[in-house]
C-alpha cells in the first residue's frame, strides 16, 4: 500500500513561504497515494519556474526540460513508455507563454497524459513580470503602464476540443486532489489549472481574493461539462466569480491507441536489434 511518506520530498523546499505551491505539492501527492501509484510507475516532466522545481519534491522519476518545453518530452516519455503515468507541471507562463505552442499540439494529440498548470499571473522565479494570465491594468517591470487583456487559457483549451479541462484552487486541498485523480484517470490528454497566489510579487490575486470568488459548477447542480457550450462560458467567466471544477470533458481516441507499434507490448520492452538499422546506415556509407 502507498503512503504519502514513500513520496517524501528528497530537498528542502526552495519556495517563499505562504506560496501557493505548497498546496499543489500536497494535493499532487495525495492523489497519487489515493490512486496507489508507486513513485516507480510515474514520471513527473516540468519546465522552468518556481512549479518547475515541484517534481524534485516529490520522490519519483523526474526529467526537468528547457522552459516552456516540458510537454514534448512528456509526450515522448508517454508514448514509449505507455505503462508510465506521465504528469508535466508548469505555470502560466511556462505553459501558455514559452510553451504555447506545445500546449496546442498537445492538445491535439491526445496523449494520454496529465497537465499540471500552476497559475498565479505571473512570472514569480525571475521577479514578478506580467505573464499571459495577468489581469488587465497589471503593472510591472515589463508593464509599466499595466498589462493588457490576459489570455483565457481555458477558453484556448477548450475551441482546441482537449478531452480533459478542470480548474483548481491551492486554497482547496481536497477538491483540487480530487481533480488531478480525475485528470490521471482520463484517458486522453488531462489539463488541470491550479489557481495559486504569489505572496511575493502578485499582492492583488491572494488567498483572500480567491476565496471570495472561487466556486465549484458542481455547487449548481446541473452544470454537464460534456455540452461544449456551458464550458466557454465557464472558461470566459471571471471577476467577481470564478468556476472551479471539470469545465469540460470529452471522450477522444489516444494519440497512441492509433500506433500500430503500441498495440502489443509498451514499445520500452520491445526488443531492439541494433542491427536492424545496419541497413539505414549503409544508406549513407
Amino acid at each position: 500500500m502507498v503512503e504519502v511518506k514513500d513520496y517524501a520530498p528528497a530537498m528542502d523546499y526552495q519556495w517563499c513561504p505562504g506560496c501557493g505551491n505548497f498546496g499543489i505539492v500536497a494535493a499532487l501527492r495525495n492523489a497519487l497515494v489515493a490512486l496507489n501509484l508507486e513513485p516507480s510507475q510515474v514520471l513527473l516532466v516540468s519546465g522552468i519556474g518556481q512549479a518547475g522545481k515541484m517534481p524534485h519534491y516529490l520522490h519519483s522519476h523526474v526529467f526537468n526540460e528547457l522552459h516552456g518545453r516540458a510537454l514534448p518530452a512528456a509526450q515522448a516519455a508517454k508514448i514509449v513508455n505507455t505503462e508510465l503515468e506521465v504528469i508535466a507541471i508548469g505555470g502560466d507562463g511556462d505553459g501558455y507563454g514559452e510553451g504555447g505552442n506545445h500546449f496546442l499540439g498537445a492538445m491535439h494529440r491526445n496523449v494520454d497524459m496529465t497537465y499540471i498548470v500552476c497559475n498565479n499571473q505571473v512570472y514569480g522565479l525571475t521577479k514578478g513580470q506580467a505573464s499571459p494570465t495577468s489581469d488587465q491594468g497589471f503593472v510591472s517591470h515589463t508593464t509599466p503602464d499595466g498589462s493588457w487583456v490576459p489570455m483565457r487559457a481555458l477558453a484556448i483549451a477548450i475551441a482546441a476540443d482537449c478531452s480533459f479541462i478542470a480548474r483548481g484552487f491551492a486554497g482547496s486541498a481536497e477538491q483540487l486532489s480530487r481533480l488531478i485523480q480525475m485528470g490521471i484517470q482520463h484517458k486522453g490528454f488531462a489539463l488541470v489549472e491550479v489557481l495559486q497566489p504569489c505572496v511575493s510579487f502578485n499582492h492583488t490575486n491572494t488567498f483572500a481574493w480567491y476565496k471570495q470568488r472561487v466556486y465549484d459548477v458542481e455547487s449548481e447542480g446541473r452544470y454537464d461539462p460534456a455540452v461544449r457550450s456551458n464550458a466557454f462560458q465557464k472558461a470566459m467567466e471571471w471577476g467577481e466569480r470564478i468556476p472551479t471544477g471539470v469545465l469540460y470533458k470529452k471522450e477522444r481516441p489516444t494519440y497512441e491507441s492509433r500506433l500500430s507499434a503500441l498495440k502489443e507490448i509498451p514499445l520500452v520492452r520491445q526488443g531492439v536489434n541494433p542491427l536492424d538499422y545496419q541497413s539505414l546506415v549503409d544508406e549513407f556509407m
